[in-house]
């Protein structure tokens, strides 16, 4: 009996095991190597140590560029989108009448919002000719500039974009504010606290762990955008490298450039950068995240 439990639990866990070290392990490793080494895709790689990772902190601009716009993105766009799945949540859980089809709607731009047909469909309504301008327009604005090419304003349309992919946070919220215990909030009322206090004193707490989970997933999330940046600025993250995302440089090195070992090495960076903030995190989760225990 031991044995057919033991061979069918092997048989269950082979395509889990092969999928993870195929496609998660084996490449994880193979970038690492890489990352020591100069491989232009069409010859061996040579092995040159840290000097890819020299070059990265000492003579590349466009490597602290794609920091500081990637950086943008995350701390802007994130706690807005959070912000907006909480609410919208908050305004379904008040009994809604179809609910199931309002939470489908809402949750529609987080599954297409990554694709090229939306990335496409955003550069034409922020185009010069575009819906916003027309609006804008037709509300007596003029002088309207296209903003995907406005190095001024480019990087905020990707970060509506990502705001606007809020579907997938707001259904966790809204799970989680159907477990809030309806007692509370009724104590809550006869010692004559108010929405405001009830909110900040009841929901807010009890959803702490639901937004310390969103904020972790959409965090790295937003670092690995990628899509929406390519699309957007035809692969060259301008204009003047305004929407010049980590992860599109990465790709011009490695794809464009064919310079592998250091694409490899800014992938790896990235992967210690993620792995630092989320540590970050669960390190000050404690402070502000209260579970029932």
């Amino acid at each position: 009996m031991n044995r057919v439990r033991k061979r069918d639990l092997l048989i269950f866990m082979g395509p889990w095991t092969l999928g993870f070290v195929l496609l998660t392990a084996g490449p994880l490793l193979g970038a690492i190597y890489l990352s020591f080494t100069h491989f232009n895709l069409l010859a061996a790689p040579t092995f040159i140590g840290v000097d890819n990772f020299v070059h990265m902190f000492t003579s590349d601009p466009r490597f602290y560029r794609s920091l500081v716009v990637t950086g943008l993105y995350v701390v802007i766009s994130v706690p807005l989108q959070l912000l907006i799945a909480l609410a919208l949540a908050m305004l379904l859980d008040t009994g809604v009448r179809g609910l199931s089809y309002y939470r489908a709607l809402y949750y529609l731009p987080s599954l297409i919002g990554g694709s090229v047909a939306i990335g496409i469909l955003w550069r034409t309504i922020f185009g010069y000719e575009g819906g916003i301008n027309q609006i804008l327009r037709a509300l007596g604005f003029t002088d309207l500039p296209s903003w995907v090419d406005n190095p001024n304003t480019s990087l905020m349309t990707l970060i509506v974009l990502n705001v606007w992919t809020f579907g997938s946070p707001m259904i966790i919220f809204l799970a989680g504010l159907r477990q809030i215990p309806t007692d509370l909030y009724e104590s809550a009322s006869i010692d004559g606290a108010g929405k405001t206090r009830q909110f900040f004193s009841i929901t807010l707490p009890m959803l702490t762990p639901l937004i310390f989970f969103n904020l972790i997933l959409q965090t790295i999330n937003a670092f690995q955008a990628f899509t929406p940046a390519h699309v957007i600025s035809g692969g060259t993250g301008g204009p003047a490298d305004s929407t010049m995302f980590y992860t599109l440089y990465l790709y011009i090195e490695g794809f464009t450039r064919f310079n592998m070992g250091y694409a490899s090495a800014l992938g790896v960076m990235l992967l210690m950068l993620i792995g630092l903030l989320t540590a970050l995190n669960f390190l000050f989760s404690r402070y502000w995240v209260f579970y029932n225990d």
